[in-house]
């Protein structure tokens, strides 16, 4: 395990390092809140994280944006307490705005890719063109998008942009609390938009691949410490392991379908 933390400098090590002496007694308990976008990598990760740093880690789930009453900026409002939030970049920055995040703890992890599902089972329509994505999104019966950074996007201006929202919206479903993907495998939408690493681990619905670059937005997800943290410096250690290029953490980012940042 110390070859793992040595690579990561000497500051960081002893930051992490020292959280073992709490997981003697008790292990500090840090409540993490993530948008989908890093919500299946966390999740996976989380037994591995509480082993390595010793912290007893707490996730919590709300999108980055979209008003839903289970979002992360709604949350917050509402006064839920927690240490460390990971979501799209530009909402971090809006929560910093706000007085809720610590200004020098924002970094960014990954980045993430539209995508779009069928239901799993379904025939694959091919969208690597752009012609051919315009003739899916004519031809679907129904279309669900996210109430965050993707969606957002798709329905505030990639779509208005291309001259295709009037025919998109009537038969669109803006998505708020769930995967988009969930309803399309249980078949109440045809297909979905939404970041790839919140496609993939949904059972019943299948990524049919990234929308075409020509249309595609590129999210970067980051992690900040809350001012109303209960234990910054190990939530601050946290946020540096995530965003470390040690194998672990890069090969479970990739395999989310996200890139890490780190990589670069």
């Amino acid at each position: 395990m110390k070859g793992i933390f040595y690579r990561l400098g000497p500051v960081l090590l002893a930051a992490i390092l020292s959280l073992g002496s709490y997981a003697a007694e008790a292990a500090v308990k840090l409540k993490v809140i993530t948008s989908g976008g890093f919500a299946g990598t966390l999740t996976a990760m989380e037994p591995q994280l509480e082993k390595d740093t010793g912290l007893d880690i707490d996730i919590s789930y709300g999108s980055s944006s979209g008003g839903a009453v289970d979002s992360i900026p709604e949350r917050l409002k509402r006064g839920e307490q927690f240490d460390v939030l990971i979501l799209s970049r530009s909402s971090l920055d809006k929560l910093t705005n706000k007085d809720f995040v610590s200004k020098d703890t924002r970094t960014d992890l990954v980045r993430s890719r539209i995508g779009m599902c069928v239901k799993k089972g379904a025939k694959k329509p091919d969208i690597s063109t752009p012609e051919n994505f315009i003739k899916v999104l004519h031809e679907a019966k129904t279309i669900g998008y996210s109430a965050s950074a993707s969606g957002t996007y798709l329905s505030t201006k990639l779509w208005p942009e291309m001259g295709l929202w009037q025919m998109i919206e009537p038969k669109s479903t803006r998505v708020l609390s769930k995967r988009v993907a969930s309803l399309v495998a249980d078949g109440q939408l045809e297909i979905g938009f939404q970041q790839i690493s919140e496609i993939l681990p949904i059972q019943g619905a299948e990524l049919v691949g990234p929308i075409p670059s020509k249309y595609q937005k590129v999210t970067t997800f980051s992690a900040g410490v809350t001012k109303s943290s209960l234990h910054p410096q190990e939530a601050a250690a946290l946020i540096h392991y995530l965003a470390s290029d040690t194998p672990y953490v890069i090969t479970s980012i990739r395999q989310a379908g996200l890139d890490p940042v780190a990589a670069e």
